[in-house]
């Protein structure tokens, strides 16, 4: 993993599997799928608490920081522990889904870490 990691939330590893070309805004449907497309197994991402690569349009970024305040945050904590990782870890992109997909989504998980998120009822269609 020589590339520069591009910065993710964690929670992010969920909305970028059932992304359906939906968002907040038209650029940040743009951008959330450009996102999506440049994303191979192999891309080093590192997880951060906070604004990310994904945020960078999101209308809800105010500065840095995401006007719906704690939500995100907890999204994010709750899919590090469940997948037993840490913030600040950079790790293989491939590797940060597989592991979204055998510990939060097969089991069945996705509701209790962001089922609250006004996005959700897309996600449980998809």
């Amino acid at each position: 993993m020589s590339r520069k990691p591009l910065c993710l939330r964690p929670h992010h590893g969920m909305c970028l599997r059932y992304f359906a070309g939906q968002g907040y805004s038209e650029a940040f449907t743009r951008h959330m799928a450009e996102i999506q497309a440049a994303l191979t197994p192999g891309t080093p991402v590192e997880l951060v608490i906070g604004a990310d690569a994904i945020c960078a349009a999101c209308p809800n970024n105010l500065e840095g920081h995401c006007s719906t305040g704690e939500k995100s945050g907890r999204y994010d904590r709750e899919t590090l522990s469940l997948c037993g990782l840490r913030a600040g870890q950079i790790l293989p992109y491939g590797d940060f889904v597989r592991l979204v997909e055998t510990q939060i989504l097969e089991p069945g998980l996705r509701g209790s870490v962001c089922g609250d998120c006004q996005w959700s009822r897309l996600c449980g269609e998809n």
